[in-house]
């Protein structure tokens, strides 16, 4: 399983929320390049770097920090927040994204994600699907839909994606634990889907369950930066595989 850290940034400075709440953030660091290499001295290969500026504002934001990451570090990195149109789509791969995650987007105007899987290919394209109450959420966590999560995969597999970040909402920001039920229902359901999980991780003990459980992987926010879980139990997960 990989271990993927998040470095969520708002004005240039590494930051987490609480279930998405902009009101509840908490800053770690002024210099995301710092913790990037940090993760990368550590042995760790991915990055999942969010722009919550854009995805706020609805417009990418934060391009200079992916930027700066990309060309000072050999990490492989996901970027997610305010990517909407293929132009944003190309700068951010410019930029120096390996992937980048379709959220909102996805929800909202699904012919356009199909042409970016399509053009770019299912290995590029990862989709976001924040959850709650198993409904897609979107606009920053903050707009609900009435897309159910297990027709929004099918839809998307059939459309081509290979790998799909799931966060369960209630779980994002409160190191009480992954949503491990979800997750082992989704793999039942989509055996070859790549699932990453997102949200809850709280120790140790989560990562092997969920790498137990099958996940391609688990993006580690949090609870990294709150010291529940230390950089040497991170790359000792990581060396396992």
């Amino acid at each position: 399983m990989e271990i993927i850290p998040a470095i969520d940034i708002i004005d240039g400075k590494c930051v987490r929320l609480t279930k998405g709440d902009y009101t509840q953030k908490t800053e770690y660091f002024n210099n995301p390049l710092e913790v990037a290499k940090i993760f990368e001295q550590a042995g760790i290969g991915r990055l999942h770097l969010v722009d919550l500026d854009g995805a706020r504002q609805k417009r990418v934001i934060n391009i200079k920090t992916l930027e700066t990451i990309a060309l000072n570090t050999s990490l492989t990195i996901d970027f997610g927040g305010g990517v909407k149109t293929r132009e944003d789509l190309e700068r951010v791969f410019n930029a120096g994204a390996t992937q980048v995650t379709a959220g909102s987007i996805a929800a909202k105007d699904p012919d356009e994600v199909r042409k970016w899987l399509h053009d770019f290919g299912g290995e590029k394209i990862i989709l976001g699907a924040d959850v709650l109450d198993r409904k897609i959420m979107v606009s920053g966590w903050q707009q609900a839909t009435e897309l159910e999560i297990f027709a929004y995969l099918k839809d998307y597999i059939e459309a081509g994606v290979h790998y799909a970040i799931c966060t369960d909402i209630s779980k994002d920001g409160m190191l009480g634990g992954p949503a491990f039920e979800l997750y082992e229902e989704i793999l039942k359901e989509f055996p070859s889907l790549k699932l990453i999980a997102s949200g809850g991780v709280s120790n140790l003990d989560d990562l092997h369950k969920l790498k137990t459980n099958g996940l391609f992987g688990a993006i580690v926010g949090k609870a990294y930066y709150e010291n529940k879980i230390t950089l040497e139990e991170l790359k000792e997960i990581n060396d396992a595989d």
